[in-house]
């Protein structure tokens, strides 16, 4: 299914099938597949959804699906694009959402460990523009975590796509993959 053929028909498996943060951006924007008591089956027709939820039409919320997806695509940050500014004066802080396990095998250089006292630190004390790029495994809780950090005011944030795995298969063979 493409999302051109997306409608208040389609099942929820279509609309996360045609979406890929279709999940990130229903509970952000209405509350719907975070929990227990907001989720849906698979099956479930959008629609269906849509209502049990109190949520606009699906055409309203399709709507808001394709922008955050737009919003998604513009927030990452390629490998080979990452390495380049990374070599600038104006280098990125560099957050690694992942945990201590993964992180001590392997990490970018300079890069700091998004434990929860960094985290707070972060939001107490950093400017608001400081331009920063989150990365994870493979890009999806890299993606998750600057988006959290654009809904709390900051202005300059990315993701790295496809996370440390791409950059070791792109910029850093050395770099041990996992």
């Amino acid at each position: 299914m493409t999302t051109d053929t997306l409608s208040g028909q389609s099942t929820m498996a279509e609309v996360l099938e045609a979406y890929s943060g279709a999940q990130r951006s229903l509970m952000r924007g209405y509350h719907i597949g975070g929990c227990s008591s907001c989720g849906f089956d698979p099956s479930d027709r959008l629609a269906d959804v849509l209502q049990r939820h109190n949520a606009p039409d699906a055409e309203e919320v399709l709507a808001h699906l394709r922008e955050s997806q737009e919003q998604e695509e513009r927030i990452q940050i390629d490998p080979v694009d990452l390495a380049e500014r990374l070599k600038g004066d104006a280098r990125p802080r560099l957050i690694d959402v992942r945990d201590q396990r993964e992180f001590d095998i392997v990490h970018l250089d300079g890069a700091q460990l998004a434990t929860q006292e960094f985290v707070q630190e972060m939001m107490s004390t950093w400017p608001k523009d400081t331009a920063c790029v989150t990365y994870c495994h493979g890009g999806m809780r890299s993606l998750d975590a600057a988006s959290y950090l654009i809904g709390h005011g900051f202005t300059n944030v990315q993701s790295l796509r496809g996370g440390i795995d791409a950059w070791a298969q792109t910029v850093d063979t050395s770099l041990p993959r996992y």
